[in-house]
């Protein structure tokens, strides 16, 4: 595979950097709304009456909506238009910002961030298979993932900042109003910057598939949502797994049986993008629950106030702002194979450094080292990680690609979350009475992060085995290397 055919004029091409700039702060925006509430929870408790338990869905609605409707927005895109669903997307998601920002009761607050969630997973694909098809050459492609990872990576760092400052200064609801002004420009702008792009021929939407797919990831959501709430012995948790569980079944055998599916087999089988989906999980099990337990540890443990614990998180982000300046240069340069290796292992040691922070620590000797080592094994991989999922993939089905590979990040998040943070909870359940809270809690934090850098040393042995071949002297265009380029180069699947 040297390059992914494009319809694109020369007179678009000329125009796609500013087209990318305006998808990366949707996507700032998009990220940026993934955490930008943690902070400001206890304030929405106080202004609307929310109760505990409805308060975590706050947070939920988001991620169920978001997690779910990926698979089935991004094959939309394919189908209707890519610049059509990015764009509603866009409007839908600024709509919602709206409705949430001038909530009064709690049910609007969250079904305001329920179909935030769904803008987002119309929009974040959509974009994402657009940036595939303006720049289709391997090297160019890894300098725009690059940006597009780390504007979108500064976004979450930002989130927490963000929230706080706003918060504190003025009011909970601003979070959720400033993103009206990026989305008003992105629905200006974009539309003068990209033409339309779709599958090359007619396709109908399988409808069967659609339904299939689309419940299975809301159930596993769900589930893993509320097994990170109640634990695994909640019927209502294990339930919607069970349900998952069978609707995948399910999905798997309509989708071999029809004619047009929502996701060909094959699609999934190619064995590049199968590795690069799969180490991918692992990476975000790993990162999305040291992300949630460094946060808690921070003032639970070493007595950050929740301002001061976002601001600790900045240099997170410049870590990562310069692995994927590295990334590009690592993958043209070395491959993808040997990049994603090395990226995996560097966060492993990150995790592991992490892992020994202590009560007592200071932020300096005990907290940064290991943020900055994990930062930047995160920030080499993202961009790397993208270029090998989206490897194949074509006008027919960019949009495709750009949500499975979204949808394996959020299932993976919501899985380490969901199984790390019990993991921690119940290893510091078990020696709070010997060792006193803190202390417990240290421990399980500790247990935690070394089982999340353990999965990732897994993805690097998974990758140097699996991935294939690759070296310094292949084609710029060819990151993976002839041999592991499919003998049909058009690969229609």
């Amino acid at each position: 595979m040297t390059s992914v055919p494009t319809t694109f004029t020369a007179n678009t091409l000329g125009r796609r950097g500013p087209a990318l700039l305006v998808l990366c702060f949707v996507q700032f925006m998009l990220v940026l709304d993934d955490n930008v509430v943690s902070v400001a929870l206890p304030s929405m408790r106080e202004d609307l009456g929310f109760s505990t338990a409805g308060l975590a869905w706050v947070v939920n609605a988001y991620f169920l909506a978001f997690g779910g409707l990926l698979l089935l927005f991004g094959r939309m895109a394919d189908l209707l238009g890519r610049r059509r669903v990015f764009l509603t997307g866009v409007a839908l998601f600024g709509a919602a910002s709206l409705v949430c920002g001038l909530a009064q009761e709690p049910w609007q607050l969250v079904a305001g961030r329920f179909v935030q969630g769904a803008g987002s997973a119309m929009a974040s694909p959509a974009a994402l298979a657009l940036i595939t098809l303006l720049f289709p050459g391997t090297e160019e492609r890894a300098k725009a993932f690059g940006i597009w990872g780390a504007i979108a990576g500064l976004g979450g760092t930002m989130g927490l900042v963000i929230s706080g400052a706003l918060t504190g200064l003025a009011s909970w609801r601003w979070i959720f109003l400033i993103n009206l002004p990026v989305a008003l420009a992105a629905v200006v702008l974009l539309p003068r910057l990209v033409p339309e792009s779709r599958a090359g021929r007619a396709v109908r939407l399988d409808v069967p598939g659609a339904v299939l797919g689309t419940g299975a990831l809301v159930s596993l959501v769900y589930g893993l949502l509320r097994t990170g709430e109640s634990g695994w012995g909640d019927t209502t948790a294990v339930g919607p797994l069970v349900l998952a569980v069978f609707l995948a079944v399910a999905f798997v055998v309509a989708e071999a049986r029809t004619a047009e599916p929502l996701v060909p087999l094959s699609f999934l089988s190619f064995r590049i993008r199968a590795v690069a989906n799969g180490t991918t999980l692992l990476f975000s099990a790993a990162m999305y629950a040291m992300a949630f337990l460094l946060m808690v540890h921070l003032q639970t443990v070493l007595g950050y106030r929740p301002l001061t614990a976002g601001v600790a998180y900045l240099p997170y982000g410049a870590g990562i702002l310069a692995g994927m300046w590295l990334s590009s240069r690592a993958v043209v340069r070395l491959g993808v194979r040997p990049a994603l290796v090395m990226s995996f292992l560097i966060s492993a040691v990150g995790l592991l450094l992490l892992s020994g922070v202590a009560p007592g620590d200071g932020y300096a000797s005990g907290v940064l080292p290991g943020m900055l080592v994990t930062s930047l094994g995160c920030g080499l991989s993202l961009p790397a990680l993208t270029v090998a999922a989206l490897t194949g993939t074509t006008e027919e089905n960019a949009g495709l690609g750009s949500a499975v590979l979204s949808s394996v990040q959020q299932v993976g998040g919501a899985v380490g979350v969901a199984v790390l943070v019990a993991l921690a909870s119940r290893r510091s359940d078990a020696l709070a009475a010997q060792d006193g809270p803190l202390r417990a809690a240290t421990e399980g934090f500790s247990l935690a992060l070394t089982v999340a850098a353990a999965l990732l040393a897994l993805g690097a042995v998974l990758i140097g085995t699996l991935l294939g071949k690759t070296g310094k002297k292949h084609h710029p265009e060819d990151p993976l290397g002839a041999a592991e380029a499919p003998a049909n180069h058009t690969n229609r699947t």
